[in-house]
Order: structure tokens, then C-alpha cells, then sequence
């Protein structure tokens, strides 16, 4: 008999069940940035079981951040007391999240399978659910770190799919302006690059101009982190520079596009969250009526087969590595 409030009858929600997982997957082709390079992508996978529905996320761990599968998997485990019984409660479940440093994937892949059960239980597609349009904003291709003539034959497959490209540079031979340049010569497509931290100031003087005269949108993180150069490089350089490895947190927003950045890139699995509650100096920092912006991009990269939702893109750059 179930208890009485008021003479209305009190009834209890089932629990919010979770599952995870780690899945390795093969990369198309080797997919190489400054730093490193890999054949394979590891996911977290987040199962959400309620009311006889599933909700999928997928997260993608960063080395570069300390993450992996595992890791992951067993930060989820121990999440299963948070989820409570109502799924719709995305603030309390994710506030309630056990203070952990680096599982922002893990978070990330729950947070997805929370929007998509959260879809399925109101039978509306999270992009319903966000008010978004059906076909979601413009994304680009990567085009992996090679030698100027692979680049450019690379980016000229993909022109006719994307509808700008994201060039991976910092190659340290010397020859990043002649990469960009080459893609230039085979595609009319708005360009952006991406050096993940390694340019020097000196490098990043002289390369930033010519990029400039190439038509290159911005340029991405060219310094190491925490380099005391950024406002020097921000100061000369002709086009924006973004920075991604140099914020892993919402303290870190506003001092870096005040002194190093204009706008910046925020990853889809760093920021852990679709619903961003920057503190007010990180939102004047994102919103500042002086033009910048803030890009968001997912964690995925390269071609993962299997791997739809890690896939997505939003804003600006379908990669974030």
C-alpha cells in the first residue's frame, strides 16, 4: 500500500541505473599533431537506464590531461549514488558528482547520456531539447600534422565536405608557413591552425604575419602553457589567437584572454558540461563586448568507426587535441 500525502498517494521514482565502459577504436589513418601521433581512439562509454529507456554518452580521455578509460570507468562507478531518480535533475546530479580531478571525459560522457535520456523520456531529440536547429552549426575538418604537399592533397579531399579547415602545424622544421601555404593554393576555404604549444615567441612573430596574408582565421594555442610571452605574442599578432591548453578551468578564462588570448577554444569534454555556468569574470572574459568569442569543439579526431556521438561538433573546430 503505498503512503498517502494529503490523501494523494506517494510514490517513488526508480532509480537512474548506470553502466560504463572503455572501447579502443582504430583510427582510419595515423592522426598526428605536434607533440605525438596515434592510430586508435579510446571512449568512455555511459549507459543510463530509467523507466525502461537507455541514454548514451561518450566521452574521449586526453593523456595530454592525465585521463584514460579506465580512469574514467572507475570514477562513473562510483558516481551511481548521485544519479538519484529523476533524470531531468542535471544541476543537483552533477553538483553532486564526487570531487575528483581528472575525469572531465567521464563527466562529459554522462552528462551526453543524461541529455539523451532526458530526449528519449520526453520523446524529443536533445536538439529539441536545447532549441537548436536540426542541422547544428558549421563544423571543420582536421587536416593532420605532414610536410606541405601531403597537407595540401589531404585538404583538398576535404574541401568539398567542410566548410573551413583546421590546420595542425608546429612542426619545428621550419616549413609551417609553406604547409599552410601549400593547402592555400588548392582550397579557397576559411583556414585556422593549430599548434598545440609548439611555437616559440620568436617562431610565433615571425610565422603570425604571413599566416595573416594567407587569410587564416586564428591561430591556436602556439605557445606552451603558461609561456610569460602570450601578451607578447597577443599584442603583434594580426590575427586572434586562441588558447585551449592554457585553460583547464573557468579561474583560468578570464586571466588568459585578458593577458594571452583573444578568444579561446572550449572543448566540449574539458568544459565537462553543455550547460556552462562561467563564474561573472569568466562570462565578461566569454562575452566581452570587444569581440570575443568563444569557440566550443568536441574532443574527437580522426575517423572512429562506431564512434557517432564522441563525433559531434559545435561552433567552430570538430577537434580540439
Amino acid at each position: 500500500m503505498p503512503r498517502r500525502f494529503h490523501g494523494r498517494p506517494l510514490t517513488t521514482l526508480p532509480s537512474v541505473e548506470l553502466e560504463a565502459r572503455a572501447e579502443t577504436y582504430p583510427l582510419a589513418e595515423t592522426f598526428v599533431i605536434s607533440r605525438d601521433s596515434s592510430d586508435e581512439s579510446e571512449s568512455v562509454i555511459v549507459e543510463l537506464r530509467h523507466n525502461g529507456l537507455t541514454g548514451y554518452g561518450e566521452g574521449a580521455p586526453i593523456e595530454r590531461y592525465y585521463e584514460d578509460g579506465a580512469g574514467a570507468v572507475e570514477f562513473l562507478h562510483t558516481c551511481r549514488g548521485a544519479l538519484g531518480g529523476d533524470p531531468f535533475a542535471l544541476d543537483e546530479i552533477l553538483d553532486g558528482l564526487p570531487p575528483a580531478p581528472h575525469t572531465q571525459a567521464a563527466r562529459a560522457a554522462l552528462d551526453n547520456a543524461l541529455h539523451d535520456l532526458c530526449g528519449k523520456l520526453t520523446g524529443r531529440p536533445v536538439w529539441r531539447l536545447l532549441g537548436l536547429r536540426r542541422e547544428g552549426p558549421p563544423t571543420c575538418w582536421t587536416v593532420w600534422l605532414g610536410d606541405p604537399d601531403d597537407m595540401a592533397r589531404r585538404a583538398e579531399k576535404a574541401a568539398p565536405r567542410f566548410r573551413r579547415l583546421k590546420l595542425k602545424l608546429g612542426g619545428r622544421d621550419g616549413l609551417d608557413v609553406e604547409r599552410v601555404r601549400a593547402v592555400r593554393a588548392v582550397t579557397d576555404l576559411p583556414l585556422q591552425v593549430d599548434v598545440n604549444e609548439y611555437w616559440s615567441v620568436d617562431e610565433a612573430l615571425e610565422a603570425l604575419p604571413q599566416l595573416a596574408g594567407l587569410g587564416v582565421e586564428y591561430c591556436e594555442q602556439p605557445l606552451p602553457e603558461g609561456d610569460p610571452g602570450g601578451a607578447r605574442v597577443k599584442a603583434a599578432s594580426p590575427v586572434p589567437i586562441y588558447v585551449d591548453e592554457d585553460c583547464h578551468t573557468l579561474g583560468d578564462v578570464a586571466s588568459r584572454v585578458a593577458h594571452s588570448a583573444d578568444p579561446l577554444d572550449v572543448e566540449a569534454v574539458a568544459a565537462a558540461e553543455l550547460q556552462l555556468e562561467p563564474s561573472e569574470a569568466a562570462g565578461d572574459a566569454l562575452c566581452s563586448p570587444g569581440g570575443r568569442r568563444a569557440a566550443i569543439s568536441s574532443s574527437a579526431h580522426g575517423s572512429a568507426p562506431g564512434s557517432a556521438a564522441s563525433r559531434y561538433a559545435s561552433a567552430d573546430s570538430a577537434d580540439s587535441s
